[in-house]
């Protein structure tokens, strides 16, 4: 469970100082091609919505040349497509990978890439209900490989103008629920999950008190890749105090959350304890079941239903991870 609700900078946007993520700053075109090697223009100029100018050469899904004169203005939500991809085509659903360079539009300077660590950033979903409309049409139906430049106007205090050239680089479906073998040796003491079919869980705390350490216990071992400190993971969970009252569940919005398992520049993680220590080591796929006493959730404070000094009991689907 987030301490607060944040929006998450991606890599991209981190390694910029610029407040936006891919989801939020973005605006790409739908795109496809066959060719392993591409040089391709901005396309007209009077086309709306598109950069003109700018060009790209390289071989496709590796660091592409990006061209253009120098100083040009862009503005936000502008675009160009730079080489179409050769791969299978990203689909609704998808959780799409992507390389990235920013280039300021000022003089032509890289302010970043990632592709240099081959760091790309995984954290766009290709979702109806959570991207805009602009980009949910334009990415969708795009291929894997393609690069698409775009403006960005920061408006933070570094006052930057850039073109961040996107290459997509893979794509990938998260869970719908946990899915993996079912743990046969749960201690009997712990509270007792059931699930429903669609995966939504229930628990009995069959007499679960206060803890004094952290419990974390797994009740379907997925097959995944396992967590580390440096993921974000994508999960469903219901959350309950021990007397069996809930208060909280993504289930009941059908809803999942990116919670971020690294702690920020000040050395603070954006989830709490319980959940930081007990998700790392687990594998996505997996079900986990934590009973995180109060000095690894809230504490003395009171946390909107949840009152001070509680043991809370927590049933967490891990659907992905990035």
């Amino acid at each position: 469970m987030r301490k607060s609700v944040k929006s998450m900078l991606s890599p991209l946007g981190k390694a910029v100082a610029l407040a936006c993520s891919l989801a939020m700053c973005v605006s790409l075109a739908a795109c496809s091609s066959s060719s392993s090697d591409s040089k391709s223009s901005s396309g007209s100029s009077d086309k709306k919505g598109q950069i003109a100018g700018v060009t790209a050469k390289g071989k496709l899904g590796e660091k592409p040349t990006i061209s253009f004169n120098t100083p040009m203005t862009v503005s936000d939500g502008s675009y160009v497509v730079l080489q179409k991809g050769d791969g299978d085509v990203i689909e609704e659903g998808d959780r799409v990978c992507a390389q990235g360079i920013a280039l300021n539009v000022k003089d032509g300077t890289e302010l970043m890439d990632t592709w240099t660590k081959n760091t790309p950033d995984c954290s766009l979903k290709v979702d109806s209900k959570t991207l805009s409309s602009t980009y949910y049409n334009q990415i969708k139906g795009a291929k894997i490989n393609t690069t698409i430049g775009f403006g960005v106007n920061a408006q933070d205090s570094s006052g930057y103008s850039y073109i961040l050239a996107m290459t997509f680089v893979s794509k990938s479906k998260d869970l719908k629920k946990a899915t993996g073998e079912e743990v046969k040796d749960v201690p009997a003491n712990l509270p007792k999950v059931t699930r429903a079919k669609n995966g939504k869980p229930s628990i009995d705390m069959n007499g679960q008190g206060s803890v004094d350490s952290l419990i974390s216990q797994t009740l379907i071992k997925g097959n995944g890749a396992k967590l580390t400190d440096k993921n974000t993971v994508v999960v469903k969970y219901t959350g309950w105090l021990t007397d069996g009252k809930q208060f909280d569940s993504s289930w009941d919005r059908d809803s999942t959350i990116d919670a971020d398992l690294f702690s920020d520049s000040s050395g603070q993680h954006q989830v709490i304890e319980g959940w930081q220590k007990g998700l790392v080591g687990q594998t996505v796929g997996s079900q986990v079941l934590l009973v995180i006493p109060p000095d690894q959730a809230y504490g003395d404070k009171e946390q909107g239903s949840i009152p001070a000094n509680s043991t809370l009991v927590f049933v967490i689907d891990i659907l992905a991870a990035y």
